[in-house]
């Protein structure tokens, strides 16, 4: 029986001691070898051109081209390769980025050398890596209603409500049809999920949809 063949790894981290660390951890396994270091994300690119490894290991935040830019070259460039950010950020705007620029999966430094290990081949394997607080926040952000965004003149109806005009008057405040005037209400109910004129006021406030109007 032959050996599986080790995977190809780059490392890169613009911080020595953590690369070397990296490097002396990941060297001890035997189902990897390590083909490169780079303090950039610029270097990184131009190293995965060079060698053309399995994974690249890529910290976020790095000088001369951070490691979103770098994600996003070694991507469109080097489509044999997977990128796996090894990051102390988990932020939402961080998370996002990295994985709307093709990250194949995002960890913390503080993954064991087990996880570490398995999510190279995982990520190898195209499957998508995420650290455990990394996925809640991607469920969590999710799971978050979309915000709801009325029209301006869906907004001009529902001050025109607010100011305690009928569907007639708003009509000729608006010059528009009493029908079209309807329409927009039907619509705004939908939005915000209300069935009544008053609750639509009410929660467009609260949601700042719509401007207090004076007494």
């Amino acid at each position: 029986m032959t050996d599986e063949p080790k995977l190809r790894i780059i490392v890169a981290d613009d911080h020595t001691v953590m690369r070397s660390g990296l490097v002396a951890l990941l060297s001890a396994e035997p189902s990897i070898e390590i083909v490169g270091e780079a303090g950039d994300g610029r270097a990184a690119v131009s190293l995965v051109g060079e060698v053309r490894p399995d994974v690249v290991l890529l910290d976020l935040r790095m000088p001369v081209l951070d490691g979103v830019g770098a994600t996003e070259r070694i991507v469109a460039e080097h489509s044999g390769t997977r990128v796996l950010i090894l990051t102390t950020y988990d932020t939402d705007a961080e998370i996002e980025r990295a994985v709307e620029a093709g990250a194949t999966g995002y960890l913390l430094k503080d993954a064991t050398r087990e996880r570490l290990v398995e999510a190279i081949h995982a990520a190898h394997r195209g499957e998508t890596v995420l650290a455990p607080r990394v996925a809640q926040r991607l469920v969590a952000r999710m799971r978050r209603p979309a915000p709801v965004e009325l029209t301006s003149r869906e907004v001009d109806v529902l001050t025109a409500v607010a100011d305690g005009l009928s569907n007639a008057q708003i009509g000729e405040r608006l010059f528009i049809a009493e029908a079209t005037v309807k329409t927009h209400l039907l619509r705004v109910f939908a939005k915000l999920d209300v069935s009544d004129r008053t609750r639509a006021v009410v929660v467009a406030m609260e949601q700042g949809l719509l401007r207090r109007t004076g007494t």
